[in-house]
């Protein structure tokens, strides 16, 4: 529907919104939904996606401010050894919608959106780098941290700057998890994703351990951030274009065409005021 609203340029003269409601109660919206091909949760619609995650290719100062502060609180959470920092900086932390964007516009070859969230990511994660490097030097100048602390066992964190092969496991499962919950909006599972990989708080390990010299930490912090990186990208074009072998394999299957309901739904109902008159007995 949306395809040929835009072959007749109705966007081009007016606009095109699609919103989504909350309540439906219609017989011939649930005949509908169980007529049309595919279930309704796996339904994606490409144009509403590629909208949503366009949006969050902008580098605006709310982006920055929110990758400062989550790599902030990461830094901290490192340095004590606190997962629950960890956790938290996880969930604050607004990188994945420019990792999402990025996949949508690799599988639909947009370049201009793919500079876009390439730039976001790489200023948003430079900027907030360095200012975890200036707060670290802060923090160590008035005695609320120091250089021990990162050289300590930290045996709750010390995952974050020692990545094995588990790290790509982990950021392909994530890449899948965090694709679907965006293509079906299921927001909870969203959470989950950005909790289960170490994209920020490897950005401030990288961070603490360059203002402390600490050289192998940083490098090796710097390593699990391209790999978890690297890995949600490909595993969510991945998911990406199997949705899209899927849904082809559905419209093959049906035409090209959403089946009509059956002929006996479909059918004018007669009015009692025009029926024939019965036959005089």
């Amino acid at each position: 529907m949306l395809r040929q609203l835009q072959e007749l340029s109705v966007e081009a003269h007016g606009a095109i919104a699609v919103d989504d409601v909350e309540l439906t109660l219609s017989a011939a919206a649930d005949q509908a939904a169980e007529d049309a091909p595919g279930h309704g949760e796996d339904a994606v619609v490409w144009d509403e996606i590629a909208a949503k995650t366009g949006e969050q290719t902008v580098l605006t100062g709310t982006f920055l401010a929110l990758i400062i502060v989550a790599t902030m609180i990461a830094g901290i959470g490192v340095l004590l050894d606190q997962p629950i920092l960890i956790v938290g900086a996880m969930v604050v932390g607004p990188e994945f919608g420019p990792l999402a964007a990025l996949c949508v516009a690799l599988l639909r070859r947009q370049p201009e959106i793919i500079g876009r969230s390439l730039k976001a990511l790489t200023v948003g994660f430079l900027v907030a780098m360095g200012v975890t490097v200036l707060s670290t030097w802060a923090l160590t100048a008035t005695g609320l941290v120091g250089r021990d602390m990162l050289l300590a066992d930290r045996p709750l964190t010390d995952f974050i700057w020692r990545p094995d092969a588990l790290s790509w496991v982990v950021g392909i499962l994530a890449g899948v998890a965090g694709m679907l919950s965006l293509t079906s909006k299921k927001s909870g599972s969203l959470v989950g994703v950005l909790i289960s990989v170490t994209t920020v708080p490897a950005a401030a390990n990288v961070a603490v351990a360059t203002a402390y010299g600490v050289w192998p930490e940083a490098a090796g912090s710097a390593l699990q951030l391209v790999i978890n990186l690297a890995a949600i990208v490909l595993a969510g074009l991945l998911t990406l274009v199997v949705q899209l072998c899927w849904w082809r394999r559905v419209e093959r299957r049906n035409g090209g065409i959403v089946p009509r309901p059956r002929a006996e739904r479909a059918a004018p109902r007669v009015s009692a005021s025009r029926r024939p008159p019965r036959a005089a007995g």
